[in-house]
């Protein structure tokens, strides 16, 4: 045989045997923390200061590990409006040290529930700033909850690591199309306006579309038909409960529906889609559904599509990541001051909501200062058929639907609020229409498609494309 022919059969005989990380057997691993902090402490989600008075259920951190061979990667999955930058840059960093999971295999994503701490961000720094005025400290900030919050979600990564054990994996999609609705409005008498009343006569159409389709990857011990965990991601807010106690909100309720069909330790690890003009308001319906409903409906969606998933056979598991520097919006510093001094103004009725949703997005932007704002992008193979992208922010559904759409991967969960809380960010129609969200956004116009870009970027390169 010559020497040309022994180099092409090698070539050939390389091809066609499996890489080095899918002939290795994956593992994986889940744990739960408490993240509950204590009461009274401020609550986020609204414009106000709202302190707790109790607690509805306790807030989780949700952690699952991945590991093949020599690769290995963590998504969090934590009960709060948002996950700051700092918090997860250390609770990163220090998670990469004691567990050897690179920095850039690890996901921190938040629910976006609305009855949870508020421990970041303008509105905190205002309403800390002013109590310590009054009061000469924080009175309602007893703790560090921001270290403790990073000690927290270091532990539940290396809790889960500890429990690494074989998995069988499935994945795919399930229905829901009862519970969320686009919250944007073409309007007879004006722009397009969010959540603009029941039954509202100059209602022409809602502005953009919903996604029905719920992501699922469930993980079964070999040979069991029962799965003891799924990852499930649906593109509705999370803010349904109201009140001044602590809660999960409707992701509580859907963990409780499954372990009364799955048993009492199955856990449901949820990621919130992308869903930044989705809510769960029907404006044809005079009562607006709740969270032990929407958890119960959802929870039901659910069921079904774990019967229905497709087995992972042959795990291939690999983590791409990059940053998209995205351009912040511009304001003169006479603005910057004068919204510093209105920010008392965020919490009264009498101003304009609009406008004072402007005054604190300009004392957002001054928190981060610079040009640009780093929006980290992440994407996590299980195998040829499944992929995990994560975003930060509050992503428009259509930019989740479009990730899906160009993926090359059967099943792709998109999952935003992940690793850092930089707002809404908006399409491009959406800026030039207006509304809240835009009013809200601090990237600049575009930011989101190249964000979208540089996500189906990755999928194809992990997809071999």
């Amino acid at each position: 045989m010559s020497q040309r022919l022994l180099l092409l059969f090698a070539t050939l005989l390389v091809a066609l045997l499996p890489t080095a990380a899918s002939a290795e057997p994956l593992t994986a691993g889940i744990a739960v923390v408490d993240v509950t902090p204590p009461v009274p402490y401020r609550m986020s989600g609204y414009f106000r200061e709202r302190l707790s008075t109790g607690i509805l259920d306790p807030l989780y951190a949700k952690a699952i590990v991945f590991q093949q061979g020599d690769t290995s990667a963590a998504l969090v999955f934590v009960d709060m409006v948002g996950i700051s930058l700092d918090v997860s840059s250390r609770a990163r960093e220090r998670a990469a040290q004691q567990t050897g999971i690179p920095v850039v295999h690890i996901a921190i994503a938040a629910t976006h529930s609305h009855t949870g701490p508020l421990y970041f961000g303008a509105l905190r720094a205002h309403f800390h700033k002013k109590t310590v005025e009054e009061q000469g400290r924080d009175i309602y900030e007893t703790v560090d909850y921001p270290a403790q919050l990073v000690e927290k979600l270091v532990a539940a990564i290396k809790q889960a690591q500890a429990a690494l054990q074989p998995v069988d994996l499935a994945a795919g999609y399930a229905q829901e199309k009862r519970i969320s609705f686009n919250r944007r409005f073409h309007m007879k008498n004006g722009p397009v306006r969010f959540n603009p009343g029941y039954k509202n006569p100059n209602i022409i159409r809602a502005a953009g579309p919903i996604d029905p389709e719920v992501g699922l990857i469930s993980l079964a011990k070999p040979g069991d038909k029962k799965p003891f965990a799924a990852v499930v991601s649906f593109a509705l807010h999370l803010d349904t409960i109201g009140g001044t106690k602590y809660s999960g909100d409707y992701p509580k309720h859907l963990q409780d529906k499954l372990q009364a069909e799955y048993g009492e330790d199955f856990l449901s690890l949820f990621g919130i889609g992308t869903c930044g003009d989705i809510n769960h308001v029907d404006v044809t319906a005079p009562k607006r559904r709740k969270a032990p409903e929407i958890g119960g409906l959802l929870a039901e969606s659910v069921s079904q599509g774990l019967k229905s998933l497709t087995p992972i056979k042959a795990p291939e598991l690999a983590v791409r990541q990059t940053v998209y520097h995205a351009p912040l919006q511009k304001y003169t510093a006479e603005q910057t001051q004068a919204s510093a001094q209105a920010m008392d103004s965020v919490a009264d009725r009498k101003v304009p909501f609009l406008k004072r949703v402007e005054t604190y997005k300009i004392a957002a932007l001054a928190l981060r200062g610079g040009d640009t704002i780093p929006l980290e992008i992440q994407a996590f193979r299980l195998s040829k058929d499944v992929a995990i992208v994560t975003l930060p922010g509050e992503v428009f559904v259509e930019f989740g639907m479009a990730i899906k759409h160009a993926s090359p991967f059967k099943t792709t969960l998109v999952i935003e609020l992940t690793n850092d809380a930089p707002g809404y960010i908006p399409t491009q129609k959406a800026f030039a229409e207006g509304s809240y969200e835009t009013v809200n956004s601090r990237v600049q116009t575009g930011s989101g498609e190249k964000m979208v870009d540089a996500a189906i970027g990755l999928l194809r390169e992990l997809g071999g494309e």
